[in-house]
């Protein structure tokens, strides 16, 4: 068994992501990341090599991000800078007033949404999440915490694919990404 002091390089932590054909509909390789949650050494190491790129692009005052996967790593994250962490959801996931954007998918809209308090204008925010595909959520979520006030530091992955040209729907937000295929 692996113990918490056996940090892996990036490199290693990319054989740990496995492709998945056809999930979640025909055509698609999925990119599955829990064989590398599963191992101590290379989720450290992807926590410590965000916050390392993040750092270099501002200090943040709090993370926030979209569910399910981007909690994983944006709690972990936060926890590791010694800063708050705010949930980005789907409707209806929210118990108090939320604040929302909606954004076109390939067939249809969707929306994101926050808690109108969680962020104050002003605020330094590091957007993070598990896989940068098209930047179409993201986009939204840096759209939604700037309507704030607040300001989006960077936009952090933990893999990019980078065929699918979602970094330049980011636009001017400084993007950070580990493992590219």
């Amino acid at each position: 068994m692996e113990t918490t002091k056996s940090r892996m390089r990036i490199e290693d932590c990319r054989a740990l992501i496995r492709d998945i054909p056809d999930f979640p509909k025909k055509g698609i390789v999925f990119k599955d990341i829990t064989p590398l949650l599963r191992s101590p050494g290379a989720f450290q190491s992807v926590i410590d090599g965000i916050a390392s790129e993040a750092l270099q692009a501002g200090r943040p005052d709090i993370i926030a991000c979209p569910e399910a996967r981007g909690f994983i790593f944006g709690s972990a994250l936060a926890y590791h800078l010694g800063i708050g962490f705010i949930p980005i959801r789907k409707p209806g996931k929210l118990p108090y007033a939320t604040r929302s954007v909606q954004y076109d998918l390939e067939y249809g809209k969707d929306s994101v949404h926050m808690h109108v308090d969680a962020i104050e204008a002003g605020q330094r925010v590091l957007l993070i999440d598990d896989v940068l595909a098209t930047g179409g959520t993201m986009a939204a979520c840096a759209s939604l915490v700037e309507g704030t006030g607040a300001t989006v530091t960077a936009c952090a992955f933990i893999v990019e694919l980078d065929f699918l040209k979602g970094r330049e729907r980011l636009g001017k937000h400084p993007t950070i990404s580990l493992i590219h295929y």
